[in-house]
């Protein structure tokens, strides 16, 4: 092997560039480079090079071969400012590229994939994704997480819990009071069909197995005409007190105006 070792310009003073040049095998005429440092390490890549000068000098534009750092090219300035005839055609053929035509997304595929263009028009009709549609699954007994809460008014005052008929009995872990009320409420607030309660018998054994999620945790229960008819007493009698209490603040709020109509005079 011939060897040849000179200083290396691209590096720090005390670097030098050996090349070995093969002369037998099946790569005679091929040579090797090395890079010796001060010390006289030995480097065969540019990562090894890297790691060794830690940062104190910007090997990106090193040539491993020659040593020699390759200059950047610089482009055109008038295509980096914009400027020049070749920029003011270009321009204006984009101009005239804007339209309605659909455009082509740029991936890295073979085939042009067409963009979907979504317009506010009432013509338009948009496909629904059937994975999308299909409701997620609820957590079991997930209604729990509101027992505890309760409502208030403007002023801070806690509102009276709703008194729910005997007929309804809660099923499953401590679900009675305030709890079977939260789950009858989301049950009416997020599904569309009848209310039944709990139709299986074996949910205090497995609950995820027999829990039907679309249903309030309450056992099945049976609505009477009697029921309805307490209901609607029940419901013409607190219309009844609004009723009076709407005359009430109205005829005290009439005879305030006529005092004051007197007090101007």
């Amino acid at each position: 092997m011939e060897k040849r070792r000179t200083e290396c310009p691209g590096l720090p003073p005390g670097w030098t560039r050996e090349e070995v040049t093969r002369k037998s095998g099946l790569s005679a005429g091929k040579s090797d480079i090395y890079y010796y440092s001060p010390s006289g390490k030995k480097f065969r890549s540019k990562p090894q090079l890297t790691r060794a000068l830690d940062g104190t000098l910007d090997l990106t534009s090193f040539d491993f071969r020659t040593g020699c750092m390759i200059p950047r090219k610089q482009k055109n300035r008038h295509k980096l400012r914009g400027e020049g005839p070749a920029s003011n055609k270009s321009a204006s053929q984009s101009k005239l590229h804007l339209g309605t035509t659909v455009p082509i997304r740029q991936t890295a595929s073979i085939f042009k994939q067409p963009i979907t263009k979504v317009t506010n028009h009432p013509d338009n009709k948009v496909k629904p994704d059937p994975q999308r549609v299909l409701e997620p699954p609820k957590q079991v007994f997930w209604e729990k997480r509101l027992q505890g809460l309760s409502a208030s008014d403007m002023a801070q005052e806690m509102i009276k819990a709703i008194d729910l008929s005997k007929l309804l009995q809660g099923v499953g872990p401590t679900i009675t009071g305030d709890a079977l009320l939260s789950t009858i409420a989301c049950a009416l607030h997020s599904g569309s069909e009848a209310i039944t309660g709990q139709l299986s018998t074996g949910l205090d054994n497995n609950p995820a197995i027999w829990l039907n999620p679309k249903q309030p945790l309450c056992k099945p229960f049976i609505v009477t005409d009697e029921d309805i008819w307490q209901q609607e007493e029940q419901v013409r009698r607190v219309r009844k007190r609004l009723e009076e209490a709407m005359m009430s603040e109205a005829v005290e709020h009439k005879m305030a105006e006529s005092e004051w109509s007197t007090d101007g005079v």
